[in-house]
């Protein structure tokens, strides 16, 4: 399980719109191995039928597809927008906070997603994330959450 680590962080991203943030999240899925093409495809995918059903919270998207698009190893990515794009949700846009959620078909992603949680539920945590100057800082802020 590869749970944000360094190479899996970008700050300040710039994108236009809300497959271009699906995408970004994706690829660093894609260079760190843990996830192929064909399943940020799918993520966008995803997007274009549902909508924006992922986007749980005001300013933050967890885009995701099912395992078997193309995931090799349960992997969660994070990037922070330079500038909050619409995804089309009624309350929760616009979105800034991109984690892309690469589940396996192993119980790794419940653990994930309990990490998250753990993590986006805490308001200042969520200040830290908009803040944060390094991917370092952001690895910091899940030191209590990441056992």
């Amino acid at each position: 399980m590869k749970f944000l680590q360094p190479n899996l962080i970008r700050l300040d991203v710039e994108v236009l719109h809300a497959e271009d943030a699906i995408r970004a999240a994706g690829e660093l899925l894609e260079a760190a191995g843990t996830a192929d093409a064909s399943y940020t495809d799918a993520m966008v995918e995803s997007y274009r039928d549902k909508g924006p059903y992922f986007v749980l919270a005001p300013g933050i998207a967890l885009p995701h597809a099912k395992a078997e698009s193309g995931v090799n190893e349960a992997s969660v990515s994070f990037i922070r927008l330079k500038r909050a794009v619409a995804f089309g949700h009624k309350t929760n846009d616009p979105v800034d906070l991109v984690f892309a959620l690469g589940s396996s078909a192993s119980g790794d992603h419940i653990a994930m997603l309990r990490m998250l949680t753990l993590l986006l539920n805490d308001p200042d945590k969520v200040r830290a994330l908009r803040t944060a100057r390094s991917p370092e800082e952001v690895l910091a802020l899940f030191s209590d959450v990441n056992h």
